[in-house]
């Protein structure tokens, strides 16, 4: 073993167990206080190979840090897609090493792992990720629907009630809680924070993540403020997040599944849920943009999820945003799973009657495949592998596409989540890039 991969494999199992006391969630793969720890290390440092190159893995399975000599299941399948393979290995000394095989065409291979159908783990590793291209066609009229959606949404005044929120000030900023109308029909409301110190600052927009949900606790990303942005923490159906969670329960049941809006109306694009919610996104930007505190030269996006790619969209449709982040982007090549692989989240897959061709042709006019191909400004992208909500498949599929200026941060054994690090050094890269 050379010394470089000694190092990564040093690195991988100290972050592993790590992550076995941090994690707050027990859905990931290293659940909060268990007794349980599994530790997959591919043969590969970075969990790369190229088409038609075979990959292992070295799989042990512990129990209170003691290696165990258990019988392991596992299954081998495409990112998102059923099993191709299946077997069992002993491990001897708490390990084992698992062949994955290859892949013919670029993807990523998902190993499956359980003991005794309790204790499950996965990992993926790619193939050649950097040649994936998209199912999602770009449709001719594209450009000529989106502007003509936003010069309809502008032909409204933008409104906008804004009150104080006193317990979520401090003595460095102020936050306050706004509803703004975005077309004639559809209003948002959002949080705004800004630095208490009088003086012109870069704006900043943050989507949301999927659901009918409130706006996450906005001191949470207070830092943006103290930092000296105005940040606009935005939510995208018109919900006051000062509701009750039993409330937001109720309109989420109506909605019979709790992210049933991206369905609605999907049969024909000009009635589509989400188009009110892009052109929100612009006209959110709209307001940021006529506040006296704007530098008049930054506007910045960010988000995570359906963040991310609503970010993504908001960049491509609005040449005034000067920087944008987006993590592990939703919405992407929604259609891939007609090409017999990975596709983005929601995954309409997953529900019956919902890749039919009147469905397949509305859902290119909003795939994030299709804005990145026109965004121009900077661009940090993160994402990881053992993400099954925003799979790698279509993360990579989004990076390949984008040929403004691009940075990305990997994270291979990241699900569905990013660090408070990361965040935190998200917000200093749009600093970087303050013009």
């Amino acid at each position: 073993m050379t010394r470089p991969n000694y190092v990564w494999r040093l690195k991988t199992i100290i972050l592993t167990i790590v992550l076995g006391y941090t994690s707050a969630s027990w859905a990931e793969n290293y659940p909060y206080r268990s007794d349980f720890l599994w530790l997959t290390i591919p043969d590969h440092a970075n969990w790369l190979y190229q088409t038609g190159e075979q990959a292992k893995v070295e799989v042990s399975f512990t129990r209170y840090g003691i290696p165990q000599n258990v019988e392991v299941n596992y299954e081998i399948g495409p990112d998102e897609m059923p099993a191709t393979s299946s077997g069992t290995v002993k491990l001897k000394n708490g390990r084992a090493t698992i062949s994955m095989g290859t892949m013919k065409h670029p993807g990523f291979l998902d190993l499956r792992l359980s003991v005794k159908g309790d204790y499950q783990h996965h990992v993926k590793v790619g193939f050649s990720p950097e040649k994936l291209k998209p199912y999602t066609k770009n449709p001719k009229d594209f450009d000529d629907f989106w502007q003509g959606n936003l010069e309809e949404a502008r032909q409204s005044q933008l409104h906008v009630d804004c009150k104080k929120v006193d317990s979520y000030c401090t003595d460095e900023t102020d936050t306050y809680l706004l509803k703004i109308k975005t077309d004639k029909r559809h209003s948002i409301y959002a949080y705004l924070s800004r630095p208490k110190r009088q003086g012109q600052y870069p704006v900043v927009l943050c989507p949301p993540g999927a659901g009918i949900k409130t706006i996450k606790e906005p001191m949470r990303n207070i830092y943006y403020a103290k930092n000296g942005f105005i940040r606009l923490e935005m939510e995208i159906h018109g919900l006051n997040p000062e509701m009750t969670n039993e409330q937001f329960k109720e309109i989420t049941t109506a909605f019979d599944y709790e992210n049933g809006y991206l369905t609605n109306g999907l049969d024909n694009k000009d009635n589509y849920y989400m188009k009110h919610v892009y052109v929100a996104c612009v006209r959110a930007v709209d307001y940021l943009c006529s506040l006296s505190e704007w530098d008049g030269k930054n506007v910045f996006v960010q988000g995570g999820s359906q963040g991310g790619a609503l970010s993504l969209i908001t960049a491509a449709l609005d040449p005034r945003i000067t920087a944008c982040v987006a993590n592990h982007p939703a919405l992407s090549d929604m259609a891939g799973y007609l090409d017999n692989r990975a596709g983005g989240y929601p995954h309409f897959n997953r529900l019956k009657g919902m890749l039919t061709p009147a469905k397949v042709e509305t859902m290119a006019y909003f795939d994030v495949v299709n804005f990145a191909r026109r965004i121009t400004c900077p661009v940090y992208l993160t994402w990881g592998y053992n993400d099954n909500v925003c799979p790698p498949t279509t993360s990579y599929i989004v990076w390949n596409l984008i040929t403004a200026p691009k940075e990305s941060l990997i994270t291979p054994i990241n699900e569905h989540w990013t660090s408070d690090t990361t965040n935190y050094n998200q917000m200093l890269w749009l600093k970087k890039h303050l013009r």
